[in-house]
């Protein structure tokens, strides 16, 4: 699925300093104020969520939810996208570097990735440890591909695309994705 650039609105954002709250360049008192951010959420380094674009796995249901708890738990690190996607919505292709907010099934924000490396190639031409590391737990470019083909097949894909019709072949552009987690965000509104 493609990450679409403008999140809506209601994404929680890193709330501004007040004038009782310490700032950046102002000292630190000894222990947190009932106002700071719990330490397991790291404000200073939290970007406004609002200003990435977002990463969705899937569509909103069970195979997002998988999805998600995989990246979360560290075992998905790669993901593949059609470059077909991309182009019915407009989208640029990700680049290296770029971080993008991930939302589970009720669009709410969970954590942070950084894309590490981006490639564009025929279907034809996955690899078995890019299909490995998807977290899916394929064990064959096959299995992968099945998968994949089912997916992109279901009336789900196909009505996004806004093609009844869509299937993919060897030919078939694909954009392999690989990222890392940068932060795990707190778990809020579940």
């Amino acid at each position: 699925m493609a990450l679409e650039p403008d999140p809506p609105p209601s994404f929680p954002t890193p709330s501004a300093p007040t004038p009782s709250s310490p700032t950046p360049s102002s000292p630190t008192p000894s222990s947190p104020s009932p106002s700071s951010p719990s330490p397991s959420f790291p404000a200073p380094s939290l970007p406004d969520l609002g200003s990435l674009p977002r990463a969705e796995f899937g569509f909103p249901g069970p195979l997002r939810d998988r999805l998600v708890a995989a990246v979360l738990d560290g075992s998905k690190t790669a993901t593949t996208g059609l470059v077909a996607d991309y182009e019915h919505e407009g989208e640029p292709l990700p680049e290296a570097g770029r971080r993008e907010v991930v939302v589970d099934s009720r669009e709410l924000p969970v954590a942070v990735i950084e894309v590490t490396e981006v490639r564009v190639v025929p279907l034809a031409e996955v690899d078995l440890a890019h299909a490995v590391d998807e977290g899916e737990g394929d064990t064959s470019v096959a299995e992968w591909r099945a998968g994949h083909e089912r997916f992109w097949h279901g009336a789900e894909m196909r009505a996004a695309l806004g093609d009844p019709e869509f299937t993919v072949d060897d030919a078939t552009p694909v954009v392999l994705e690989r990222f890392r987690v940068v932060t795990v965000l707190p778990v809020t509104g579940r």
